[in-house]
């Protein structure tokens, strides 16, 4: 695998929730349940889920609720066998466009305050800190940073 490999987008299926859950396992130490996914993707008319698929294999994939004209994203993740390699970044470049689609003007999410890696990816698609919410994370209490993008429907 590497980053010349064409990555596609389609809307999460029940289906995927097995795949969807070995990546969920594999990248948080506090992970959403089956249940939690199949809720998303059938009941919440808020919600919007894709996976991102590399060679027809799930290699990762992101949800976001869109309230008014406010994107918020829930979640993004990676197989391990797929992160460094750019699958992240066009996954989020993505979501970002899709959320500008559904008319939403602006963007937020949460990200560990350790983990400086995806912080790094998130500033380099323009995203800015906003604040900070303290002990958010339930497995371990650390804060999350609270990072914000304009979608100025460029």
């Amino acid at each position: 695998m590497n980053s010349t490999k064409t990555v596609l987008f389609r809307p999460m299926k029940v289906t995927d929730i097995p795949a969807i859950m070995e990546i969920e396992t594999l990248s948080f130490a506090d992970p959403w349940s089956e249940y939690s996914f199949e809720d998303e993707i059938t009941s919440n008319d808020l919600a919007y889920y894709v996976v991102s698929l590399v060679d027809g294999q799930i290699a990762g994939y992101a949800g976001m609720w869109v309230v008014l004209d406010e994107a918020q994203m829930t979640n993004v993740a990676l197989h391990p066998a797929y992160r460094g390699q750019g699958t992240g970044k066009e996954t989020l470049i993505y979501m970002i466009e899709l959320a500008k689609q559904l008319g939403a003007l602006k963007m937020s999410l949460e990200v560990r305050k350790s983990n400086k890696i995806a912080q790094r990816m998130y500033r380099d698609l323009g995203f800015t800190v906003i604040g900070t919410r303290k002990a958010y994370y339930p497995d371990n209490g650390e804060d999350a940073i609270l990072m914000g993008l304009i979608l100025n429907g460029e």
